[in-house]
């Protein structure tokens, strides 16, 4: 089993940005999206405080968030890069499995990466990243430059919305049924 230590909250100021987006969305009957708990098995536990200092994951975990937006399931995962190359090492097998299965069943499914030193984010739909990971498998590149990106779906917040992806929802929808 997996255990975490010091690891945890990695990428936590997206997720609350994100958390935060997904409170004004259902707020405004846009969407409706939780964000999903891993599942952990506490093994240490700082008595004074009652923090969890070692733990161990009960499961695998498949997706960050899940929902629906305007009738349309969607399933995403919120990842965070300090650089202008994301690493694949944070992308399991049994996530894109999973969100290739949910995009089957009439889902969207997709990552939301945010390039801190850009102050960017990017919407990858699950058929783009399962290129990558596909050819990270077969002993290619472990990582996907800035430049392998579409251009497209950089997105930056705008008035009253952390991180605005529903209209990378749109957009992706309406490049879709073309």
């Amino acid at each position: 089993m997996p255990t975490w230590k010091s690891r945890g909250l990695r990428g936590s100021a997206f997720e609350e940005m994100v958390n935060r987006t997904n409170e004004l969305y259902r707020d405004k009957g846009l969407a409706l999206v939780q964000k999903i708990p891993t599942p952990i098995t506490p093994i240490e536990i700082e008595q004074k405080t009652r923090h969890i200092t070692l733990a161990y994951f009960d499961q695998k975990s498949t997706v960050d968030y899940i929902g629906a937006c305007q009738g349309i399931p969607i399933c995403f995962d919120a990842k965070e890069s300090a650089v202008e190359t994301f690493s694949l090492q944070n992308i399991h097998d049994h996530q894109v499995k999973f969100m290739c299965d949910f995009s089957s069943q009439g889902g969207i499914a997709f990552f939301l990466i945010y390039y801190k030193s850009l102050d960017k984010m990017y919407f990858c739909p699950i058929e783009d990243m399962k290129v990558f990971t596909d050819r990270a498998a077969s002993g290619g590149r472990k990582s996907i430059p800035i430049g392998e990106m579409k251009e497209e779906y950089f997105f930056g917040s705008k008035t009253g919305i952390m991180v605005p992806y529903l209209d990378m929802i749109d957009k992706y929808l309406s490049k879709k049924s073309k």
